[in-house]
């Protein structure tokens, strides 16, 4: 699972375009994640009893936007530094996603769903080789993550 200087070329360039868009993006990679597995928002407790429709709960937009800018930091660093992000980024990560019970299913249902929000942020940009790239770059974030899950 080699990130190449090609896929990284390529994930650098979409990320300066998608940055841009970051809270919109992130919003709509979550509520694609939720579309395909509604239960996961069980996973999140300000989401159980809240009377907010998702698309418009400032929590979840916050959450969101942060989630899809690591995602994409982490990705433009990959070949830089060799891993997907710091150690203790990488344990505080792991240690939270145990806690709430996220399962490697989970990041395959993400993975999915971060494809299609590249793809339809991307615009122009989006081939299947950029799709391949942010593909391996997310693989390499979520087996780090994995990796401290205990």
């Amino acid at each position: 699972m080699e990130f190449t200087e090609e896929q990284e070329a390529l994930v650098v360039n979409s990320w300066d375009v998608l940055k841009n868009n970051s809270a919109d993006l992130g919003l709509k990679f979550f509520l694609k994640i939720f579309s395909a597995a509604p239960a996961a928002t069980a996973l999140f407790s300000y989401l159980k009893d809240s009377k907010v429709p998702l698309d418009q709960n400032p929590k979840l937009k916050t959450h969101a936007t942060i989630v899809f800018v690591m995602i994409g930091e982490s990705a433009i660093q990959l070949r830089k530094t060799g891993k997907a992000m710091d150690e203790s980024d990488l344990k505080h990560l792991g240690a939270v996603h145990f806690k709430f019970g996220v399962l490697h299913e989970h990041f395959q249902v993400a993975r999915k769903a971060l494809l299609e929000t590249i793809k339809e942020g991307g615009g122009e940009l989006w081939s299947p080789a950029l799709s391949n790239a942010w593909g391996v770059a997310y693989d390499h974030l979520v087996a780090s993550i994995e990796s401290q899950i205990k």
